[in-house]
């Protein structure tokens, strides 16, 4: 429905051409943004209600408290693995669990893995690639998260959100406090649920239509083949290389794997190629512009720098055993 706007919008409305580049970026500029934030704006609503009537605060001291042995980490890229989010759409989740005082190594976890593994990037690589490839995938990028979310965890980061998420943090507990007290019912809870969504999506507006306008240009106008050429010679560099030219692209997993397919059928290793792919959908410059909302600069500089050595690792390991 989004998509259909969008195309009448664009193409019929604003009469652009769908084959031009800018037809192309200004389309994807329109669906991106309208998904994204009906997306956060809903997402805002059931965290809202979540953190009203379930005992957030005794979860977040459970997952502090008890040692679960790497398992919350599981279980939260588990959860990214089978929600079909691209990096930009997993932020919305991602406020909503910072929001409701989650740890931020699982929280990351989550936010590693989402846009790396969906049931139709799995099933397109399945057909492209075959089983022992996709399996090495699916398996890679879920203990990419696993990994990421534990080394992310034991650097304490939560120092470095910014003020505020953390008054959005204060806020929603103490709000929660005075409802348990007055035994407030859900009707009169939700009008406040509502107010608190719209006040999340009006605070982020500008960071998702900074960071949807970069990735449209870059979907529109970065030819494939400006990557490509980079990438195609068998050198030691050519992982971390092919990483950091895929941090300006944003696409989710599915919109890649085609792309992926035509470098490895021109002769491209296939770690090199994953290892791109990994990069432009786990890290963007599109989802470091919503994070900003979120975290500040060294914290995404952290996060960013952690998930490309991991990928990087990845790339080789691929190239090693493919």
């Amino acid at each position: 429905m989004i998509q259909d706007f969008a195309d009448w919008l664009v193409y019929g409305i604003f009469g652009l051409n769908a084959n031009t580049s800018v037809g192309a970026a200004v389309n994807f500029f329109f669906y991106d943004t309208i998904k994204i934030l009906i997306l956060l704006f809903f997402i805002s609503i059931l965290m809202g209600i979540i953190n009203a009537y379930f005992p957030i605060e005794r979860l977040r001291n459970y997952l502090i408290t008890h040692k679960m042995y790497g398992l919350q980490y599981l279980l939260a890229s588990l959860f990214g693995a089978i929600t079909p989010f691209c990096s930009c759409s997993s932020i919305p989740l991602f406020i909503g669990f910072v929001k409701g005082g989650i740890p931020l190594g699982v929280t990351f976890a989550f936010l590693i893995t989402s846009p790396l593994v969906n049931e139709v990037a799995v099933a397109m690589f399945l057909g492209s690639f075959g089983l022992k490839v996709t399996l090495i995938y699916v398996i890679s990028g879920i203990l990419l998260g696993v990994i990421g979310g534990f080394v992310l965890g034991r650097m304490q980061l939560t120092p470095y959100l910014t003020e505020w998420v953390k008054q959005i943090q204060a806020n929603s507990s103490a709000q929660t406090g005075e409802w348990e007290k007055d035994h407030t019912t859900f009707v009169k809870r939700l009008p406040t649920i509502i107010r608190d969504a719209w006040k999340i999506v009006s605070g982020v507006l500008v960071y998702i239509l900074i960071g949807i306008g970069i990735g449209a240009f870059m979907h529109g106008f970065v030819p494939e083949g400006f990557f490509e050429q980079y990438m195609s010679k068998d050198n030691w560099y050519a992982v971390p290389l092919s990483v950091i030219l895929a941090v300006p692209m944003y696409a989710n997993a599915a919109g890649i794997v085609p792309v992926v397919e035509v470098f490895v059928a021109k002769g491209i290793p296939i770690g090199t190629a994953i290892a791109f792919m990994m990069a432009v959908v786990g890290l963007s410059l599109p989802e470091a512009t919503l994070l900003k909302k979120v975290m500040t600069w060294k914290l995404i500089g952290i996060f960013f720098g952690t998930v490309a050595f991991f990928i990087i690792l990845s790339g080789y390991l691929f190239n090693a055993i493919l």
